[in-house]
């Protein structure tokens, strides 16, 4: 058996799987303390406790459903992935200095602006140099944030680390990524596979930055042993969730959690310098081409909490309206916004009357979110995008309302992948790819992993009003009222 780990902002997940099929044998999952951005840090000791409590739970699911008593010792490998960005520094000693900042922390926007402006080639340089240009999400930001605001913990810092880097490290003890994960940073560079040291000299230039930074492994490469197990080099969130789908080139996923993501598989490096496009790497050896918004379910969450609805109440409500929400409308920048970059925002109704009721405003607040992530989608290489299949997965593709109004305003059909913890499948992959010597390819054939529920465009809906429901939504989203003031 092997095991994968999903480190979200939220929770850990631990998936176990049988190596040869795939077959899921056993799950945990335990809770981290919640954040509200802009402010949003956690101490990376309770992603190391979640870890070990959902791994006891999936261990104890695992004997019950095979009927015998399944331990460490059946685990062959293991793999870590994590939410991508956060910064966790370490001194001298491999202790944890302060909370790690995670992606969702928005303090950084103005240093972002300033890293923005240090590079004479600008935007295009940045983009050249590291895939993407710097926004609050990026690790750099945060970097700069800190020498900033709390230069005694900046002038502390041994080693920088990821997420999925520390729980690595406290798994092996060593100091490792891959090229995933360190292609959010915005100091590795996915076109040429290094550390770009120049960049974080711009944070400052004093600083023995190669020191600091971990080695970056390849993806077949063990990052060492834990318990006797083999340990994968791991990724971030959405590498890992690209192998969970097994993702194709031409292939796009739409994520829904509580951000949301579009990507897809690219042969070659992305560089977008209008900063709409991350041109991440991947966990395979090709690249990841990724738009993520901060505001995906967390958005109809909000939406249900005020209407005193639940989540499928919430989808089942909104089904019942048509398209548009008769001129309902929700811009979703509840908490800032990344894509477009516009960390001040904030969200809001538009179109209200006398008339309008809960099902409107349910329909409404889906469709926003929709609606912005298929802009998102529309930013990402059209050759690469555009050709085969649309997955949807995440937390929120099991809801009703959002399958059928993504596949409407889409007018696609769209496959819901049959597990929603494609990222912990996705750690579980490469740790079998790890364990087993086979190519991801392999094991993502094996496992049968692009299997879903394929939902269709509902009927009656006209082309040209989901084109009138595109356009009006692009241009309201656009205005400068939702800028906090």
């Amino acid at each position: 058996m092997v095991a994968g780990v999903d480190s979200s902002t939220q929770s850990t997940k631990v998936e176990i799987r049988e190596l040869d099929t795939g077959r899921l044998v056993g799950s945990g999952r335990s809770p981290h303390s919640p954040t509200s951005p802009p402010l949003s840090e956690q101490d990376p000791y309770e992603w190391w406790n979640a870890f070990n409590d959902a791994l006891a739970q999936a261990l104890s699911a695992a004997s019950t459903s095979t009927g015998q008593i399944i331990s460490l010792h059946n685990i062959l490998a293991i793999a870590v992935a994590a939410q991508q960005h956060g910064l966790v520094v370490l001194d001298g000693s491999g202790e944890v200095i302060r909370p790690a900042k995670l992606w969702n922390d928005t303090q950084s926007a103005t240093d972002a602006l300033e890293l923005r402006n240090m590079l004479s080639s600008g935007d295009s340089g940045w983009a050249q140099a590291c895939g993407s240009v710097p926004v609050a999400a990026l690790t750099i930001t945060k970097l700069y944030w800190l020498k900033r605001m709390e230069p005694n913990s900046f002038a502390r810092i041994a080693t920088i680390l990821l997420p999925h880097d520390w729980l690595t490290y406290k798994l092996t003890g060593r100091f490792c990524t891959d090229r995933g994960d360190a292609s959010g940073t915005g100091y590795w560079s996915p076109r040429e596979g290094i550390w770009r040291s120049d960049l974080l000299s711009l944070v400052d230039t004093d600083v023995d930055w190669g020191s600091m930074l971990p080695e970056v492994l390849a993806p077949e490469e063990p990052a060492g042993e834990w318990n006797g197990i083999i340990v994968g080099p791991g990724t971030g969130d959405n590498m890992a969730s690209a192998l969970g789908i097994g993702l194709s080139v031409g292939d796009t996923a739409i994520s829904l959690g509580t951000s949301g993501t579009a990507f897809t598989v690219s042969e070659i490096p992305v560089c977008d310098p209008s900063g709409y496009v991350s041109g991440f790497a991947d966990a395979s050896g090709r690249f990841l081409p990724l738009v993520c918004t901060l505001n995906a379910t967390k958005v109809t969450d909000m939406v249900g909490r005020w209407l005193s609805m639940g989540y499928v109440a919430l989808s089942d409500a909104a089904l019942t309206e048509p398209l548009g929400a008769r001129g309902v409308m929700v811009i979703p920048y509840f908490a800032g916004e990344r894509a477009p970059n516009r960390p001040t925002a904030r969200g809001g109704f538009i179109g209200l009357s006398s008339d309008t009721g809960a099902p409107e405003l349910a329909r409404a607040a889906f469709e926003g979110v929709v609606c912005s992530l298929l802009d998102a989608k529309d930013h990402l290489p059209a050759d690469e995008a555009s050709k085969n299949a649309l997955f949807l997965v995440g937390g929120g593709s099991r809801l009703k309302a959002y399958q059928q109004i993504l596949a409407d305003i889409a007018g696609a059909e769209i496959i819901v992948t049959a597990n929603s913890e494609t990222v912990a499948t996705g750690a579980c992959v490469q740790a079998a790819s790890i364990a087993s010597s086979a190519h991801v390819g392999q094991i993502i054939e094996a496992w049968k992993l692009r299997r879903g529920k394929r939902v269709q465009p509902s009927e009656g809906i006209s082309k040209e009003s989901v084109r009138e429901l595109r356009k009006r939504y692009s241009r309201i989203a656009a205005s400068s009222v939702w800028d906090a003031q």
